[in-house]
């Protein structure tokens, strides 16, 4: 984002997100996903968190589908659609794509949601049962009801396994219930070669720099957990997903292993980009404090100040005054503790005034920040809202 001072268009119904920051973490279709964001006025920080591993060059699924051809398993699940579709792509560059598919028809196809349906039936095969609600959970409880004792079942996976990944537990209940389960490593992720941009998402989110961050699977929430370990981050990333980064994810199960670390966050209803655009549009706004201030309604988000319905871009010192002076709306606040807020800090307290000046003339009214004599600055918050607050 720009760094200069000033006005930008109104916000209106059309950019419901103008001035806010949204981290994307997606490996696949980012670009339609930073469309339909960019679409309603915001800004986004791509950072992928995984990179797909090309499944016609991943050995270990070579050997599991020449396992499967050789022997068939009794049920077949199928996680993703991008997945199976996947796994038959490859197959047919090894030359394996006939065998696979008469060994699959063998075997009782469950396709964890619409997607997977429709990967099979383009395959030419049949699914022999779906869930209604798109989940994993009811696909276990559906195998567990049939009866898995013995049973032989395939199960795709969604990508490598770590600690954070939920799917492996599919697995694992279901070798506690007597299957003997093969698992197909379908779709596999490991992380970036290149980290540095999700360094600088974990780092922007902590320091609040971004309004809200995305994630689309579980991988990705896997790998960036993972990563902020690494670097000695990850109690500072949780504590900001926790209570200042707003948290959206695509479903449940992308969603599962930040509920196990008591991170809240929001789904959509439907499981696709497009639900979770529209969420975003919607929650973020609402979620906003917006405050009464010198006669005008004002939001201060991670990057940017909206003042009646305008985004207003501000200098990183200004940007960095006017958040010391909002954590307590209406507080005044010494030249002393300002200076402390402004990047690089320093000892002279000249360069808060400067940057006043210039946060006072960004935001179009010089009365929205007030000078206390002898004391430092205020934000001008209404009475009304003072006593609301009482």
């Amino acid at each position: 984002m720009s760094a200069g001072a000033g006005a930008a268009p109104s916000v209106g119904t059309d950019l419901p997100l103008a001035g806010y920051t949204i981290g994307i973490t997606a490996a696949r279709r980012a670009d339609e996903f930073e469309a339909l964001l960019t679409r309603r006025g915001a800004a986004v920080l791509h950072a992928p968190a995984i990179r797909i591993i090309p499944l016609a060059d991943d050995a270990e699924l070579q050997r599991v589908t020449g396992e499967i051809i050789a022997d068939p398993p009794a049920v077949v699940v199928a996680t993703t659609g991008i997945g199976f579709r996947g796994w038959m792509e490859a197959a047919d560059g090894w030359g394996l794509a006939e065998d696979l598919l008469e060994a699959l028809a063998k075997s009782a196809l469950l396709a964890r949601g619409p997607k997977a349906k429709g990967a099979i039936r383009a395959a030419g095969l049949h699914e022999q049962w779906s869930p209604p609600n798109e989940s994993s959970s009811e696909v276990l409880d559906h195998l567990l009801t049939e009866g898995v004792e013995g049973v032989r079942i395939g199960v795709q996976l969604h990508g490598a396994t770590t600690e954070w990944e939920p799917l492996p537990d599919l697995c694992e209940v279901l070798r506690a219930a007597g299957a003997q389960v093969v698992p197909i490593p379908v779709y596999r992720w490991i992380p970036p070669a290149d980290t540095t941009p999700m360094d600088q998402m974990i780092s922007a989110a902590i320091c609040s720099e971004i309004d809200a961050i995305t994630f689309t699977s579980a991988p990705a929430v896997a790998s960036m957990l993972d990563r902020a370990r690494t670097s000695g981050r990850l109690e500072d990333l949780l504590h900001a997903l926790r209570t200042s980064v707003t948290v959206l994810c695509v479903g449940a199960v992308t969603a599962g292993p930040l509920h196990a670390l008591a991170v809240p966050t929001v789904q959509p209803m439907r499981f696709r980009l497009g639900a979770l655009a529209r969420l975003i549009a919607d929650e973020l706004p609402r979620r906003t404090q917006m405050l009464r201030v010198a006669g005008h309604d004002m939001a201060i988000l991670s990057r940017t100040v909206v003042v009646d319905g305008e985004v207003r871009t501000l200098t990183a010192a200004s940007l960095a005054l006017l958040k010391g002076l909002s954590r307590v709306p209406g507080r005044v606040v010494g030249r002393q503790a300002l200076l402390a807020e402004l990047p690089g800090g320093g000892d002279d307290t000249h360069a808060v005034e400067t940057a006043m000046a210039r946060l006072r003339t960004a935001l179009g009214d010089p009365t929205i920040i007030q000078t206390v004599v002898k004391r430092g600055y205020r934000i001008a918050v209404d009475l009304e809202y003072e006593d609301a607050r009482e």
